[in-house]
């Protein structure tokens, strides 16, 4: 048996294995079909991460049974996801041997398939096909989260210029949809993966941190759990306490937030109480328990969440809570039922098993939402990813109709997003709303629990600067179309308007006349232009001035000849003997991005730019993530190599502190220790409090490190931390 074979054999017995409490046993001749099937089609294709594709497959699979407990149908849809198309049974045979629901997502996994390369350069057309598949069945968009989760836990053997857009797409795409598909153990993996690559140094620096602290936080998890055992025990609960950490890129994104240390970050782990409660007594079990917690444990008004009266919108129940625990630590708390728990462990599946259960329906609403975005998106890709990404984002508000309805609409809303929520009428003609028996504007922001009502007029039309603070997508395309018909109507009376006028001056109407006007006005459409005669913001003097300007004018003027020369040869860089760029493009220059400030040893790419040749960025640069998950095509693998001449770098340092005598002049005496040159250095001290930026030129990141680590042991000194901005 080959190498390959026995990787195969294991892979099916893991499947098995990991299918035994969804698939009964006598289905299981159905997954060995499915297996030789795939086995034959995939041939020896290999995968982006250079494994054979039916390794990849049988991987899949074996997620899709084991950790998110889908049954036959998905799992023999996993086997054949990558090969339908290179079956040799055709459509009606496949149908007949596995049912037609494995055909039909098949063939919606088929439409998607152009998602996989990372070449092209419509990334959010290609989210747009990937939703569009959720109208036939939401295991087409499981299939693929499972498919991303297995590359991204294999990244490392991808080629290292495609590592970087598939970590930025799996952070901004896929681990959105995750979460709001309700797999939070799978959301939390993939922005985990995602972070690895594209923050290395701060990941790594997280991860180091959270394996020094391991001993002390579990004695910390034993000590606040011993008295709520035996507090829960003595009132007759059935329960389970588990406690889990943070995930390194939560830890990561609130050192980020609040502009701390990890040290700082209060509540690095989250326990657990699990009720075993019958569904008619869930509810009233979570807030005994709840109770309990707070007699212990003095909790923080202001960090409880409750997610059981009202459910998030993917079915997530949940009761959270914030305390102080031993040695005045902050720990945060969350309280469940056996069935809430499941529901928010394995998402979509435990829907299926708790039909039936109110939030069960929840999971539809928000598909519903999802197409209604489809259905009347604009075709600019970028316009369509910034909508669907604020979605995918936001948190939620809960207001209420003035008949009781509850309605759900992203934080932040307005009186006029909800008016548009009720009905494009009601959206159309809103003037302002009352909101808890209090008239307020149309701009007012809605809270939760708000009650709302909206007050309508007659001559009320949209306006354009409506755009600006409408937040939901419904509200927005509506007021667009409202707004682009009533620019259709006066546009074509401006165009009547131009053609009767052009007829008088005897000028003829063509193309020529009305390409001059738009070129001579700086305007974008012959649209514009008709709609801007109309409304009288361009008089028509000005356009009879404009053509019959005399053609010779322009013409009389000699141009001066320009010497051929011969093509330059290609710019050497001004950093090529110590960056390594793939993929080099003829021509371009290398220049360092002053939005990041990359130093010699951190980890970058290059980014080819319109008009300033390749910039190269850190990956952990603010800009980072928005470039590669738009523009992967433009994103260049560059890394650095050791030379003897390497130039100095411009580095920025932002210090806090309390005022100390002499600090100034320790922070200099630092610097000379390291031989670096300051550029700049300003500082202020208000009230006993010192704040300085400090703008100094270092070889390498190695030395920036060593001069903020030595700032930060200077007495009085509270933070010194690398700013991006020079």
């Amino acid at each position: 048996m080959s190498a390959d074979s026995q990787k195969i054999y294991a892979g099916y017995r893991a499947l098995l294995k990991a299918a035994k409490n969804t698939v009964a046993s006598e289905d299981n001749i159905k997954i060995r079909r499915a297996l030789d099937l795939a086995m034959v089609a995939c041939c020896d294709r290999l995968t982006i991460t250079g494994e054979p594709e039916i390794l990849h497959a049988l991987a899949v699979a074996r997620i899709i049974a084991g950790e998110i407990g889908l049954g036959l149908t998905s799992i023999i849809t996993a086997l054949l996801h990558d090969s339908y198309n290179n079956i040799s049974l055709s459509p009606k045979e496949l149908e007949k041997e596995f049912g037609v629901k494995v055909v039909e997502i098949l063939k919606g996994f088929s439409r998607i398939t152009s998602i996989n390369s990372m070449q092209s350069s419509y990334q959010a057309e290609n989210f747009r096909k990937l939703l569009l598949s959720l109208a036939d069945d939401v295991r087409v968009i499981l299939i693929k989260l499972v498919e991303r989760l297995e590359y991204m836990r294999n990244l490392d053997k991808v080629p290292e210029k495609d590592r970087l857009p598939l970590a930025s797409e799996t952070y901004f795409l896929y681990a959105p949809l995750a979460h709001r598909l309700g797999y939070y153990n799978i959301k939390s993996e993939l922005e985990d993966l995602a972070v690895k690559y594209l923050e290395p140094e701060q990941y790594n620096y997280v991860e180091c941190r959270l394996k020094q602290t391991t001993a002390s936080r579990n004695k910390l998890i034993r000590d606040f759990s011993v008295p709520l055992k035996e507090k829960l025990e003595k009132q007759g609960f059935k329960f389970t306490i588990k406690s889990r950490t943070k995930s390194i890129h939560s830890i990561m994104l609130k050192m980020k937030k609040q502009g701390v240390e990890f040290e700082e970050v209060y509540d690095l782990f989250a326990v657990r109480i699990i009720l075993d409660s019958d569904t008619e007594n869930e509810k009233s079990d979570c807030w005994r328990a709840y109770s309990i917690v707070a007699d212990i444990y003095q909790p923080n008004p202001s960090r409880l969440r409750d997610w059981i009266s009202v459910p998030k919108s993917n079915g997530y129940e949940s009761l959270h809570t914030t305390v102080v625990g031993p040695r005045g630590k902050w720990v945060e708390v969350q309280i469940r039922s056996v069935r809430m728990d499941e529901i928010a462990e394995k998402g979509l599946a435990a829907h299926f098993k708790y039909k039936g259960i109110k939030a069960e329906g929840a999971l539809d609403t928000w598909l519903s939402k999802m197409r209604d975005i489809l259905e009347s998106s604009e075709k600019e890709g970028d316009a369509f990813l910034d909508q669907v990404r604020s979605g995918l984002y936001t948190d939620e508000v809960f207001v209420f109709t003035p008949k009781g309805d509850l309605r759900q609409l992203p934080a932040g809303a307005t009186v006029l997003d909800f008016a548009f929520d009720i009905h494009t009428a009601v959206g159309s003609s809103c003037v302002g709303g009352k909101v808890n028996g209090k008239n307020v504007t149309i701009k007012h922001v809605l809270q939760n629990g708000d009650h709302v009502s909206i007050i309508r007029s007659k001559n009320q039309k949209p306006k354009q600067d409506w755009l600006s603070f409408v937040i939901t997508q419904k509200a927005k395309t509506k007021i667009k179309q409202v707004l682009n018909e009533e620019k259709t109507k006066a546009a074509a009376e401006g165009k009547e308007m131009l053609m009767r006028r052009l007829k008088n001056w005897k000028i003829n109407y063509g193309d020529t006349v009305i390409q001059k006007l738009i070129s001579s006005l700086d305007l974008k459409t012959a649209q514009d232009l008709y709609y801007l005669i109309a409304t009288e913001k361009i008089d028509l003097l000005q356009i009879k001035d404009i053509l019959q300007k005399e053609e010779t004018t322009e013409a009389s003027i000699p141009l001066p000849s320009v010497p051929e020369k011969e093509t330059k040869d290609l710019i050497e860089s001004q950093y090529s003997d110590y960056l390594i760029i793939a993929d080099k493009v003829e021509g371009l220059d290398y220049k360092l991005s002053k939005c990041c400030n990359p130093v010699f040893g951190d980890s970058v790419f290059g980014f080819v730019t319109i008009s300033e040749g390749i910039k190269i960025h850190r990956t952990n640069c603010p800009n980072a993530h928005n470039m590669i998950a738009r523009y992967p095509y433009r994103v260049v693998a560059a890394r650095w190599t050791q030379t003897k001449n390497v130039p100095s770098f411009v580095a920025s340092i932002k210090i806090t502190g309390i005022e100390d005598v002499g600090m100034v002049n320790k922070i200099g005496d630092v610097i000379s220790e390291h031989k670096a040159v300051v550029r700049r250095f300003n500082y202020s001290i208000d009230d006993g409090m010192f704040e300085g930026m400090l703008n100094i030129m270092v070889p390498n990141n190695n030395v920036l490190m060593g001069v903020i680590r030595k700032i930060r042991a200077v007495k009085g000194i509270l933070k010194a931390t690398r700013s991006d901005s020079v």
